[in-house]
């Protein structure tokens, strides 16, 4: 039909505008050139942190570029099931080098983060003071200017579409494979709230179908993300709930807070608290959530 011809080319002149054609080819000419390629996400790595680095990873293997996965701190162990997952480097593990690999990088992508601060102040000196090739890929509003090269989409849902966007754009749908769909599919889920948040299109519908064809069972994904709690875990989400939800109805908002005492009472692991944002959203006639927590060394 005419009209999903319509809709196909208006997808097409979308990707064209996010990945130009000649900032591919740039791109992928340093990364010939390069000894020592790094893929790095932020500071508190979640699903799309997480699962669109990892799927990046292994679409450069495949285009025979091998690389390292850096993130900032641990992420949820919920998300350990991903191909590639324990062969991530954490920068905040002295022993894992991820520092040293850093500053010997010769190309390193940026996922998910508009800003090198994101990375927290541990990281980010670090990558700041690196003389890389470096590449944005990102889904956040009002990206910096520190990349030499941004592919840059505040209304896209994930940075998982995106990397799918971007080997859709250099023509490689071909080498998908399970383990990228899966990557990519748990990125897109986490960020959508599992498909339901307005960010969610057509063509996000239209990449999990073209992933579910691929091999992946998504009710098993879904499973291993959110069907994992614990009776700590319940108990700390209904304690904070009943005891520290703010309402302030009248502009909308609702606050959720977590000291470090609290946490501990709960015995509370990475991960544990992923999520409970989308609670305070939940209630009618909330449009702002916000989750404020104390960590060892910052709120």
């Amino acid at each position: 039909p005419i009209s999903q011809t319509s809709n196909l080319n208006t997808i097409k002149k979308m990707i064209n505008k996010i990945f130009k054609e000649e900032e591919l080819q740039l791109v992928f000419a340093e990364l010939t050139k390069a000894k020592n390629i790094v893929v790095v996400s932020h500071k508190g790595p979640d699903g799309d942190a997480v699962g669109s680095s990892l799927a990046f990873q292994q679409y450069l293997k495949l285009k025979g570029f091998d690389s390292t996965v850096i993130l900032p701190d641990g992420f949820p162990k919920f998300l350990s099931w991903m191909d590639g997952a324990n062969e991530i480097k954490l920068f905040d593990k002295p022993k894992d080098g991820a520092k040293e690999i850093i500053e010997t990088a010769d190309v390193i992508f940026t996922l998910d983060f508009n800003d090198q601060s994101r990375v927290g102040y541990k990281m980010s000196d670090t990558l700041i003071k690196s003389d890389a090739f470096k590449v944005m890929i990102d889904h956040h509003q009002e990206p910096k200017d520190y990349a030499n090269v941004t592919f840059s989409d505040a209304e896209s849902c994930s940075t998982a579409q995106l990397v799918y966007e971007f080997i859709e754009a250099n023509g490689d749908l071909s080498l998908l494979n399970k383990s990228i769909a899966e990557a990519i599919y748990t990125g897109i889920m986490t960020d959508t709230g599992s498909f339901r948040f307005s960010s969610t299109t057509s063509k996000t519908h239209e990449i999990a179908g073209k992933l579910i064809d691929l091999g992946l069972n998504q009710s098993v994904i879904h499973e291993e993300v959110y069907d994992v709690n614990t009776p700590d875990r319940l108990q700390l989400l209904g304690y904070t709930l009943n005891n520290k939800l703010e309402l302030l109805p009248e502009i909308g908002v609702a606050i959720i807070s977590l000291t470090t005492e609290e946490m501990l009472k709960y015995n509370t692991l990475k991960g544990y608290t992923e999520g409970f944002v989308n609670y305070a959203l939940s209630i009618q006639g909330i449009k702002v959530g916000v989750f404020v927590k104390e960590d060892t060394d910052m709120v």
